[in-house]
């Protein structure tokens, strides 16, 4: 079976040759929408003959949580019954989805509960437009763009599934679809070098985010098993090279471990990484996620910024959404499959 979503607008047209052009048109809203074939006006015949074929809603919502704060932490269906999450965050400046790009995550970043069941696969381009579609619709009027930015920060790393998230960024941006801008749009990467550097000669104008998290690499390899491959001179170069090619600021993720990445030499660390290059870092609070690892009080991390804006250092603390639901990274999914 094909997902129609997994097609552009012109791939979708080519597909559906023999049909009217409308067709083509009326299953591309339809993906749009978040529409299953019921919900359509296709003729019944057309119908049956392509659900011979084709999913055209790969991705439903199986479940919903809604924190007092107006987040809504979704844990999704797909075509074969695996589950994904997908966070919708209600904002002043914008609405924002956060998006999986996998099936769980087979990096092994400690403090991520992603990767606490593994990797079962990637999501194809499809189901990440679907994923978009289906949400949107639950947030407001299925025919209207009831976002302003999506952050490929929910499970998985992007750059491991690195040709299905690239044509979703072709997708995601047309402007017969949602008509994305390439600015409301953020990916976030655990190092993959390699990626980079090609991601980086696309020219896109997105937002590259680093999930930097340690000063030193001695320390970034006790939590981010990345540091093993690519050490941080190897990825800040990389990241140098995408500001030089796209001129874009890139975004350093730093998230706060109790007497491990927390350190006065760590905010002078950070001053003397970030120096020579266009960037911000987002200090995150720690959501426990049953390991090892402690969390600072918001009071520290407070401080933590403070001192790092004292020095030069361009820093904000990231809000806290969704923290009364299970809002971070995997998590929900984690509790779910438990």
């Amino acid at each position: 079976m094909k997902i129609l979503s997994d097609f552009s607008f012109s791939e979708l047209k080519s597909c559906l040759a023999n049909l009217p052009q409308f067709r083509a048109k009326q299953i591309f809203d339809a993906i749009i929408q978040g529409k299953d074939y019921n919900e359509t006006t296709l003729p019944k015949s057309l119908i049956e003959q392509l659900k011979n074929e084709y999913i055209l809603k790969p991705v439903e919502i199986y479940k919903t949580l809604t924190s007092k704060d107006g987040t809504k932490k979704y844990l999704l269906k797909l075509f074969d019954n695996n589950i994904v999450e997908c966070v919708f965050l209600k904002q002043n400046y914008g609405n924002t989805i956060c998006l999986s790009s996998q099936v769980g995550c087979k990096m092994g970043c400690k403090f991520c509960a992603s990767t606490l069941n593994g990797c079962v696969r990637n999501l194809s381009t499809g189901e990440m437009l679907s994923t978009i579609a289906v949400v949107n619709a639950d947030n407001g009027k299925c025919n209207e763009r009831n976002f302003s930015n999506i952050v490929v920060m929910g499970s998985g790393e992007p750059f491991d599934n690195y040709e299905n998230v690239v044509k979703w960024l072709e997708l995601i941006t047309d402007k017969n679809g949602f008509n994305v801008s390439e600015r409301n749009i953020s990916i976030s990467t655990c190092g993959l070098v390699d990626k980079i550097y090609e991601f980086a000669k696309l020219n896109y104008n997105i937002t590259l985010c680093l999930s930097l998290h340690a000063t030193t690499d001695e320390t970034r390899k006790t939590i981010m098993p990345i540091a093993n491959r690519y050490n941080i001179q190897q990825t800040l170069d990389a990241l140098k090279f995408y500001v030089e090619q796209n001129n874009r600021r890139v975004v350093f993720e730093y998230c706060l471990i109790k007497d491990v990445n927390n350190s006065k030499q760590d905010i002078l660390r950070l001053k003397d990484l970030t120096k020579d290059l266009k960037c911000h870092v987002n200090v995150i609070c720690l959501n426990p996620n049953g390991g090892s690892l402690k969390a600072t009080t918001r009071a520290e991390a407070v401080a933590f910024v403070k001192e790092l804006n004292k020095i030069g250092v361009s820093a904000t603390l990231r809000r806290s959404q969704g923290s009364d639901i299970e809002g971070a990274c995997g998590m929900l999914r984690a509790k779910h499959l438990n």
